[in-house]
């Protein structure tokens, strides 16, 4: 939230004619109940968003296979179990045992899905971040505490610094404005063409 994924997905979606696959729109059904008992709720919602994850990682897969363009994802099965659902897991709202199933169920589904091509990491300082967030104005993020935000930040950075399953590209978000600034995406673009051929 508030790094730019959206903007980039689209942007690369027109730049190299990109099939654009977004966080589905897909209400998590325990999300309300999650807020109001986190604790209760953690392990049920996070299984719902790794299932609705791996969906859409096939999905991708099915649609390389019948579509020669290459597909951009804004946000992956690896983030969602290594940064969100591992938060919830250190901040005491998933248990041990929990936690042990989910990471197995994690690596099941990891076995049975195609790795990215190239992993482009959004870096995005919590100053900056906190400032985009009370820019775009949207309600619920308003209230969202800036400590949980600093853990995310602080469990990207750690998840980022162990993945190796494809090259990875970094974009340091509060230096290149590739929403506003053409020089900035000429940048981008340059860094992305490497890796990509």
């Amino acid at each position: 939230m508030g790094s730019g994924k959206s903007s980039l997905v689209e942007w690369l979606r027109q730049q190299f004619d990109m099939v654009p696959f977004f966080e589905p729109n897909e209400q998590n059904p325990y999300l309300a109940d999650f807020y109001g008992d986190m604790k209760r709720w953690a392990l049920n919602s996070q299984l719902f968003f790794l299932v609705r994850r791996f969906r859409i990682h096939r999905e991708m897969e099915r649609s390389a296979a019948r579509d020669p363009r290459p597909v951009v994802q804004d946000r992956t099965i690896y983030e969602d179990a290594e940064v969100f659902a591992g938060h919830l897991h250190r901040s005491g709202c998933i248990d041990d045992r929990d936690w042990a199933m989910y990471q197995d169920l994690y690596r099941t589904l990891c076995a049975e899905i195609r790795p990215p091509d190239l992993m482009i990491y959004l870096r995005c300082p919590l100053k900056t971040l906190v400032r985009r967030i009370a820019q775009r104005g949207r309600e619920f993020e308003k209230t969202i505490p800036r400590k949980y935000l600093a853990s995310l930040e602080r469990l990207y950075e750690e998840w980022f610094a162990r993945y190796d399953l494809s090259p990875t590209v970094v974009i340091e978000t509060d230096r290149l404005d590739y929403v506003e600034r053409m020089f900035d995406r000429l940048e981008v673009v340059e860094a992305i063409r490497k890796h990509l051929g």
